[in-house]
């Protein structure tokens, strides 16, 4: 079967073909041509917006480097002792420490270095307070109320230390196991430890092996002289002083500390400094 009847037909379909091609291209040509100017139009039309936006990002990182404070270069800690409040001017955070009376005032105060009667024969103390940190105190006011449910008081016999006492008590006795090196600083210092005791209801000591701040061997925790019930009041004092969280210590059946002393700063307030 014959396709095209001449070649003159054949010839004339072929260039028809030929130019429909030819008009396409230039079609696609033109098309494509009219994008990219749009394209660069738009770049041109946008690209000062875009300066705009790099220039303020670059800005802004300049403030945050260099205009702000550079808390990395901070020499002194948080919890620098450097510091020291007066009794002119008292400690500025409020809360640093409370008096144990504010928290439970039905827990009995005997504050040695208060008075003469303590192992220095001196008056060091200008007021009889216990001041601790509030998270001691409230820790210790939880032992308070679970010996009142047996009758029993706490009597305590030293809080908060200020660190002026504390270069004058090893002066006296530099000896580690019992006094803290000023240079390092006591936890009576930070206002986490605190000595004590048991009476009954009628405010009286109960036994215990020794007295308090008698620097001897008795003192220990592992002392097994003296009464049966001295070891025995010893021990539930320890054991209700754990209970809330207390660490007590091996040389001195009288001393606790909160668990969390690390986390106070050494303090040289004087006791009438904080108010009440």
């Amino acid at each position: 079967m014959l396709i095209f009847s001449s070649l003159g037909q054949f010839r004339s379909i072929t260039e028809a073909s030929h130019l429909n091609l030819i008009a396409i291209e230039r079609k696609t040509v033109k098309i494509v041509v009219e994008f990219w100017h749009a394209f660069s139009r738009t770049v041109h039309r946008y690209r000062f917006v875009g300066l705009i936006l790099v220039t303020g990002l670059l800005l802004g990182s300049i403030n945050h480097f260099v205009l702000s404070e550079p808390t990395h270069l901070h020499t002194e800690p948080p919890h620098s002792p450097q510091a020291r409040p007066t009794a002119a001017h008292p400690a500025k955070q409020p809360g640093q420490l409370v008096d144990i009376q504010q928290i439970n005032p039905n827990i009995r105060l005997d504050i040695r270095y208060a008075t003469k009667n303590n192992f220095v024969q001196q008056k060091l103390y200008q007021q009889p307070r216990c001041l601790l940190r509030p998270h001691v105190a409230d820790r210790l006011s939880r032992v308070q109320q679970d010996l009142e449910k047996q009758g029993l008081r706490l009597k305590v016999f030293d809080c908060y230390r200020p660190l002026s006492v504390q270069k004058k008590l090893w002066k006296i006795l530099p000896d580690p196991n019992y006094v803290a090196d000023p240079s390092v600083g006591s936890r009576h210092n930070r206002g986490s430890a605190v000595d004590l005791s048991l009476v009954d209801r009628e405010g009286d000591e109960l036994e215990m092996p020794t007295e308090f701040d008698s620097f001897s061997p008795k003192a220990h925790l592992d002392y097994m002289g003296g009464s049966a019930g001295s070891r025995q009041n010893r021990d539930f004092l320890q054991q209700v002083m754990k209970k809330q969280g207390f660490l007590p210590l091996q040389t001195e059946w009288w001393h606790f500390d909160d668990p969390d002393w690390k986390s106070y700063p050494v303090l040289d307030i004087p006791l009438d400094a904080v108010q009440p």
